[in-house]
């Protein structure tokens, strides 16, 4: 049995070699990991000898060599061992290597990398952490080694892809973020993935203010998510998008308008939950404009296609707290739903999932608009609309029916008429209860999906009171969205 060591940190091998000496194997190293064997008195063969070809180009090029590669994927079948020995090299059966740290370009890893997804295809024994090898021994004096191999495996693979992103971030543009979601949470940064998009977050240009922190960030994607979805629903619906303006708190929307006094719409919304908000218009903002905005409030930030320099001057606040923020695409291209895919950390790993592009089919401009905040805010979520003005956003409840409750209470608060509204519902109604309400306070339009075990009596009870219902299936028009 061989086993090859190509170790960075040197800390701890050579007592690992002789374990595996003890087990029986034969130790080949590359040159530095060799060197230091050597000095420990442990019995290695170094791999230049071995294949004979020594490091070129100032060490850059060590372990990359054919026949290094064929001792490391060759399987135990007599066709493949009979090349090996033609070669006159033996078979690995254990890797163990770490990877150069990435201090600059130049100390970029290419042959560790390379021999652990070799030896990975080759089904050997891989070691890419110095606190698997311990495991490692026990497995193999147990005889149980067998059983941890795809674990290691596992564990290479995703180590290759950890150092290749890390590789990959020297290229990509960064922009500076002032501070996490808490201002002492400092190690925060942007990495731009997507270049080609109009509204990837460096083709936004910040014309006044400071540094957008993570929040800022992200509140700007939930804006562009809601802003997308209102001109796609449109865009499909009617042919042409409206003057729309909208705003948002802590991630959700709290305020919308459509048509010709858009932005007067919005700011109608929750007058008190705008202030300190983010909010985005597809039209350019004057001194006019700016007055409106600023009328008896403060913004975190303001986005738009354009704003002139008199308008600026009106919304900037001290210390660059309102951060104005300007993307010309907004006019043009504000129908175009982020396709990419969806990640997000959990511990331990990484979820993916396809992006929100479902857009309903949908003639009812308030119903539409109502759809559009609703499926991008935080589940669970009951959203009223009415005359082109969002007048209430009730999200992130436990219960539906306290969304409803919660969303009657914010329009009535804000002093809204809600007789005549359109309402929308991220979910089907489980019971009657939220569904009356609704009916009671005069709504008299609801997007709602179908799918709970109560159905008929829901749809039933909304025939009965004459509203107008449209309710595509819970599988195909769920419009939850992530927390």
């Amino acid at each position: 049995m061989y086993a090859f060591l190509s170790v960075y940190s040197k800390t701890g091998i050579e007592d690992f070699a002789r374990e595996l000496r003890k087990l029986g194997y034969h130790i080949i190293a590359s040159g530095g990991t060799a060197k230091h064997l050597k000095a420990a008195a442990v019995p290695v063969t170094d791999l230049a000898k071995l294949i004979g070809a020594g490091e070129m180009l100032h060490h850059k090029v060590v372990t990359l060599d054919r026949k290094f590669h064929a001792m490391l994927l060759a399987d135990e079948s007599p066709e493949e061992t009979m090349e090996l020995n033609k070669l006159g090299v033996p078979r690995i059966d254990l890797l163990c290597c770490d990877f150069y740290p990435q201090v600059k370009i130049g100390q970029t890893d290419i042959g560790g990398p390379t021999m652990i997804r070799a030896a990975t295809k080759g089904k050997r024994i891989v070691i890419c952490d110095v606190a698997d090898r311990d495991r490692v021994i026990s497995a193999l004096n147990k005889d149980k080694i067998e059983g941890l191999k795809k674990q290691l495996w596992a564990k290479a693979e995703l180590s290759v892809a950890e150092y290749v992103r890390e590789s990959a971030q020297k290229y990509l543009p960064h922009l500076p973020v002032k501070y996490g979601e808490n201002r002492w949470q400092k190690n925060s940064s942007l990495l731009i993935t997507a270049n080609e998009d109009p509204f990837s977050p460096e083709k936004f240009t910040l014309k006044e203010g400071s540094d957008r922190s993570y929040i800022n960030f992200t509140d700007i994607d939930r804006l562009l998510q809601s802003a997308t979805h209102i001109a796609a629903g449109f865009k499909k619906n009617f042919k042409n998008i409206p003057k729309l303006a909208i705003g948002a708190k802590h991630g959700n929307l709290c305020g919308a308008g459509i048509g010709g006094d858009a932005l007067k719409k919005m700011l109608s919304g929750d007058p008190q939950a705008i202030s300190g908000g983010w909010v985005l218009v597809n039209f350019a903002i004057g001194q006019k404009e700016a007055k409106l905005l600023k009328e008896g409030r403060i913004l975190d930030g303001v986005i738009a296609p354009a704003i002139t320099d008199d308008a600026i001057e009106i919304l900037a606040r001290k210390s660059g707290k309102c951060r104005i923020v300007v993307n010309k695409k907004l006019r043009t291209h504000l129908h175009m739903l982020d396709e990419h895919l969806r990640f997000r950390y959990i511990r331990g790993g990484v979820l993916t999932q396809s992006n929100y592009t479902f857009v309903p089919v949908l003639k009812n401009k308030d119903l539409l608009l109502a759809w559009a905040v609703g499926s991008t805010s935080n589940s669970n979520t009951v959203t009223l609309v009415r005359d082109g003005t969002l007048i209430a956003n009730a999200t992130g409840q436990q219960s539906r029916v306290l969304a409803c409750r919660l969303a009657l209470m914010i329009a009535k608060n804000s002093g809204h008429e809600i007789n005549g509204s359109a309402a929308y519902s991220d979910s089907f109604f489980p019971f009657l209860d939220g569904p009356k309400l609704l009916v009671d306070n005069g709504v008299k339009s609801l997007f709602v999906t179908s799918g709970s075990i109560r159905d008929k009596e829901v749809f039933d009870y909304l025939k009965s009171s004459e509203i107008k219902v449209f309710s595509p299936s819970d599988e195909e028009a769920r419009g939850f969205y992530a927390h």
